[in-house]
């Protein structure tokens, strides 16, 4: 037998993270609703900015401008904000720095995929910390840490959950534990929240020498396409993960849009509107016709069925794409993004004759 190149163990061990679905096998019109995307799409300047980036493709790429931007808005020290491709690559980072073989990386039951993958491909072990009622519990996840705990992910709010831990809730979870494990507040869709117990977590940051806060322009920005996130840390975190990122890993047209995106407030907040008017329209149309839908603070609203596997199929053969959440552990929900009025308008109606 020929011999091959063999990866580390755990990696074999990893299932491949499969985003939602674009198409169908139906012949009527395509409503995507599987991948959390804004239904407003991104800030008209930010496109103008991306297309404007098209005589620079020569041009190496960097990312201060965006650190400045970035800063200038949330009020931040822009040499502490480190950038990736998505959020999703700075998560792997933080584990390729911080976590290693026989190291634990622990998570709440139905946290954000990416933990449990990224943690195996550095040969640690992720650790799942059990949830009451589809949300994050604070204190199961500090019975879970133990000596070889090195990171603790908690996504807020949460996906595909759509529930949050509250301020108070931080200030707990940060408390009970030791200062040699990372705290990651991953804040993908922290723009869609208003609620006033609610914190999106940099304010820690500054506090404490263990908390990193990530976010990403995937979500409220519209940027999915380009992969673009950003995360905020102390000042030694950020050195160590500027140390092991590629020297060039955000694209220039990325940038280019990220900022224009970032700094057009006026845009994010009517992204932010829209979602405000139809998230409880989506949830109270789905209660009243009987479903049981988890309550929601991001874009999205997860849902119950009885038998999720038939709606599906019924939604699919009507060109609506959901997104089925199995692979997280609840094969009888749904999530469903939330749309454009008429997409979300006709999600119900097509869930009338079927439910």
């Amino acid at each position: 037998m020929t011999n091959v190149p063999t990866p580390k163990p755990s990696i074999m061990d990893i299932t491949p993270y499969k985003g939602g679905l674009s198409k169908t096998k139906s012949n009527k019109p395509t409503i995507k609703l599987s991948s959390n995307e804004t239904p407003l799409g991104p800030s008209p300047k930010a496109i103008e900015a991306f297309k404007a980036n098209a005589d620079r493709l020569y041009r190496y790429p960097g990312s201060y401008d965006l650190h400045e931007a970035i800063a200038s808005v949330y009020n931040l020290d822009p040499t502490r904000i480190v950038c990736g491709a998505g959020s999703d690559e700075l998560i792997s980072l933080i584990c390729l720095a911080y976590a290693g073989a026989g190291d634990d990386v622990l998570y709440s039951q139905y946290g954000f995929l990416m933990y449990p993958i990224s943690s195996m491909a550095v040969g640690a072990r992720p650790i799942t910390a059990p949830e009451k009622d589809l949300r994050t519990d604070v204190d199961a996840l500090l019975a879970s840490v133990t000596l070889d705990t090195k990171i603790v992910f908690i996504a807020n709010p949460n996906n595909p959950t759509g529930s949050y831990i509250t301020r108070q809730e931080i200030i707990t979870l940060r408390e009970g534990l030791p200062d040699h494990i990372l705290l990651v507040l991953d804040g993908a869709y922290t723009e869609y929240v208003g609620n006033d117990d609610y914190s999106d977590g940099i304010e820690f940051v500054d506090q404490h020498p263990n908390i990193v806060v990530t976010r990403t322009f995937s979500k409220i920005y519209g940027l999915a396409n380009l992969r673009v996130g950003w995360c905020y840390c102390p000042e030694a975190i950020a050195d160590i993960l500027n140390r092991v990122r590629g020297p060039f890993n955000v694209c220039g047209a990325g940038i280019e849009a990220a900022k224009a995106a970032v700094l057009d407030t006026e845009f994010t907040a009517q992204a932010k509107a829209h979602n405000d008017t139809w998230l409880p329209w989506m949830s109270k149309q789905l209660t009243d016709l009987g479903i049981h839908v988890y309550p929601s603070v991001g874009n999205f609203i997860l849902a119950q069925f009885d038998d999720a596997t038939k709606v599906n199929e019924h939604l699919m053969n009507e060109g609506i794409i959901a997104r089925p959440v199995a692979n997280y552990g609840l094969p009888d929900c749904i999530r469903f993004t939330i749309g454009q009025e008429e997409e979300n308008k006709a999600v119900i109606e097509t869930l009338r004759g079927v439910v």
